[in-house]
């Protein structure tokens, strides 16, 4: 039976994930509002990067929020790159304000700084040998704890892990031609 996957896409880059998961055979579709969860049923849902405090409050202004929490509480499979890392931590080292409080991490906001500061590397996740990360405005994992996995790092700093049913990477995966973390999300949770 084939999976479907929802993506987030009421702010950020959402429509490079849709490609990417289109690109394995996936169905997928856009979240957009309450009702796009409620018809389509996803087996697992992406979180993509933009900017967290807008997609924070735009959950909550589109009735959102409690949705995506429980689905996350209940074990669905999520994945959150850069901004979707941030609404999945429970700690935020340079904000008060958390989101879903889900995963057994600390992140810090734009860790190298603005646009100027984004980068590209090519490092070591966990068994798929060396991936290409893009890194735009990217947060950075500054602390795990629980039973959270790490699975990469880059110069010394966490920026991909998996908990129970979630994926954080902070880098944006959906920006290389490699959808090789989107088939590992597939592949490790579904």
């Amino acid at each position: 039976m084939a999976k479907t996957i929802g993506v987030l896409a009421v702010q950020g880059a959402f429509i490079e994930h849709i490609h990417a998961l289109r690109q394995l055979g996936v169905n997928t579709f856009e979240i957009r509002q309450k009702s796009d969860l409620e018809k389509n049923s996803p087996d697992g849902i992406i979180l993509p990067g933009g900017e967290s405090t807008v997609m924070g409050k735009l959950l909550h202004e589109l009735d959102l929020f409690i949705p995506l929490k429980d689905r996350i509480a209940s074990g669905m499979p999520i994945f959150g790159t850069c901004a979707g890392v941030i609404l999945l931590a429970k700690e935020i080292d340079n904000d008060p304000t958390t989101y879903f409080s889900a995963m057994d991490i600390a992140v810090e906001r734009n860790a190298y700084g603005r646009q100027l500061g984004s980068f590209q590397a090519y490092e070591e996740f966990s068994d798929l040998g060396k991936v290409p990360m893009t890194f735009i405005r990217a947060p950075k994992i500054t602390k795990v704890f629980g039973d959270t996995e790490i699975l990469s790092t880059v110069n010394n700093d966490i920026v991909a892990a998996r908990q129970n049913n979630m994926l954080a990477t902070t880098f944006h995966p959906e920006l290389s031609d490699n959808p090789v973390i989107h088939k590992y999300f597939l592949d490790t949770f579904l």
